[in-house]
């Protein structure tokens, strides 16, 4: 499976060794977290939501995408679903290839579309106020600027 859906806390390292490849010169992981504000807001915990049938047909047929479009050996995907707490790891995102430029440019790639096409539902809860249901007003397409506030993600390059 290239694409899941989880609603056990994803773990950067265990998710890491499933794209071991001999034949890798790069991989490139990017960890999507929850961070403590927003707009100017405090963030106390996020929830996340999902169509899960349609969101895991659509996750699965970007991850396939990505690996026809760029010369890849392996690509996965996981998002979390539930209750997530500060620093947990909402969406995670690893590729590998032979050469560093590939990996980066589809781990880029399958971040912007997940954001952008998968039925997923985010409510932030905050300190000071009701929590909300959000729109991802940053989120960046491929196709778009590049602005990748929207994710506070960290990358974890390996070359």
């Amino acid at each position: 499976m290239m694409f899941k859906i989880s609603t056990e806390p994803l773990i950067h390292n265990d998710l890491a060794q499933i794209l071991e490849d001999p034949r890798a010169g790069g991989m490139v992981f990017f960890d999507g977290r929850v961070r403590n504000h927003n707009e100017g807001y405090q963030v106390n915990s996020l929830e996340y939501q999902s169509y899960e049938s349609m969101a895991q047909k659509e996750g699965q047929k970007i991850v396939k995408e990505a690996l026809d479009r760029f010369d890849i050996h392996n690509a996965y995907c996981v998002h979390r679903v539930g209750h997530l707490q500060i620093g947990d790891i909402a969406v995670w995102v690893g590729v590998c290839s032979s050469h560093r430029q590939e990996s980066f440019d589809a781990c880029q790639y399958i971040i912007d579309e997940i954001k952008a096409r998968v039925p997923m539902w985010k409510k932030e809860h905050y300190k000071d106020r009701p929590a909300k249901w959000v729109e991802c007003h940053r989120c960046s397409s491929h196709n778009h600027s590049h602005n990748h506030d929207h994710d506070h993600g960290e990358s974890h390059v390996k070359a």
